[in-house]
């Protein structure tokens, strides 16, 4: 009996103390996250044509982090909590430049210009001249060409203890473009756990602009190797199909009821194999003039992450991962980048706008100045 007693006893003595240990520790994480400070850190992240690279971090009071380099004016990595409070990446990238220099990184958390997704042909008749770009897709100009916005040394310079002011200078006939275009971007990570990107350009000739950010999004931070699971809402009732080689075809089509209707949450897996190679196409959104609104909600369900999308722009392109193929490996967390690992949600002025005049117009001219602002903001639910 007395042997029962002291193993009852002990039984008892252990559970509190684990659950003494079990409470310290989410004090703790609760205590760390709380007197977390906002600010902004630097480290070296490697060498660009012969300029260093620097990754810069800005924390918020949540403890909510984003990491931005110079090369490419990159989102390097967003690490945000979980339902549980517990923290993880959520876009994809390297732990150094070398990862974002290996050949066929696509994009991964770039700035891309000087005109996001695609013009077909790599040709564009401007003022009765015509430019021709280079060819970098199958013929047709994708994301700037050889040596987008997304290749170049961006300047970095720290705005606060919250927002990072980037700029660069494209010159005449960069890229086959005319004018020369000033580019400012700032990014500012606020207290409310959002992402704001705001971009502006100036330019000295008539020239297409269209600018966006191209991270890639895995709102698991890894638990999920794909983001089929993921919920995806668009508010858009239209959408702008494509050829073969991912052109727009010059149609509007609605989207209600088919496998492009993400008017209400639907999970990403459920059509992607009635969509030939998978979603990559422009949603047509709905709203009205350049206002700021909410234009997507990303859920997913495991970690309970939700990101909601704002933006003044008239587009959206939801690309799917359709061409990561597990040949690049995520040295942050040890993973490969496979198929539909992440996705896309890229705010946009629609692809191919330079030879469609229906669409919305997207040439800058001198005296103008181009802007455009999107919030990614985490939350979890």
């Amino acid at each position: 009996m007395k042997a029962i007693q002291f193993l009852v006893v002990s039984f008892v003595l252990f559970s509190v103390a684990c659950n003494n240990s079990t409470e310290n520790k989410n004090e703790k994480k609760e205590t760390e996250t709380k007197d977390m400070k906002a600010g902004i850190t630097e480290k070296p992240f490697g060498t660009f044509e012969q300029k260093p690279v620097t990754e810069y971090t800005i924390t918020n009071a949540n403890g909510m982090m984003v990491s931005i380099i110079n090369y490419g004016g990159a989102v390097a990595r967003i690490i945000t909590p979980d339902k549980s409070g517990n923290m993880g990446d959520v876009v994809t990238g390297f732990e150094s430049l070398d990862g974002f220099l290996q050949k066929g990184v696509p994009y991964f958390g770039a700035l891309i210009g000087r005109y996001g997704n695609r013009i077909a042909n790599g040709k564009f008749t401007l003022d009765g001249k015509q430019y021709t770009l280079a060819g970098n897709d199958h013929g047709n100009s994708l994301h700037g060409g050889n040596k987008g916005f997304d290749k170049v040394y961006w300047t970095i310079d720290k705005q606060g203890d919250s927002s990072l002011k980037l700029t660069y200078q494209s010159k005449d006939g960069e890229e086959g473009y005319p004018g020369k275009l000033d580019v400012q971007v700032v990014y500012t990570l606020t207290a409310d756990n959002s992402l704001k990107i705001d971009y502006t350009a100036t330019t000295d000739k008539a020239t297409p602009v269209n600018l966006t950010n191209h991270s890639y999004f895995n709102l698991s931070a890894g638990t999920d190797s794909t983001i089929l699971h993921h919920q995806l809402e668009l508010k858009a009732d239209k959408y702008t199909p494509v050829n073969d080689a991912l052109i727009p075809t010059g149609k509007i089509e609605d989207v209600k009821g088919g496998p492009m209707d993400f008017t209400t949450p639907k999970m990403i897996g459920k059509d992607i194999a009635s969509v030939k190679g998978g979603y990559d196409h422009n949603w047509i959104l709905n709203k009205s003039g350049n206002a700021l609104e909410k234009v997507a909600g990303l859920y997913e369900p495991n970690s309970g992450r939700y990101l909601e999308v704002f933006t003044t722009e008239p587009g959206i392109q939801f690309y799917s991962g359709n061409f990561l193929d597990g040949t690049l490996t995520d040295t942050k967390k040890g993973q490969k980048y496979v198929k539909h690992g992440a996705l896309c949600l890229e705010t946009q002025h629609f692809p191919d706008s330079p030879n469609e005049p229906a669409f919305p117009n997207t040439i800058l001219k001198p005296g103008e100045t181009y802007k455009q602002t999107t919030i990614y903001k985490f939350s979890v639910k």
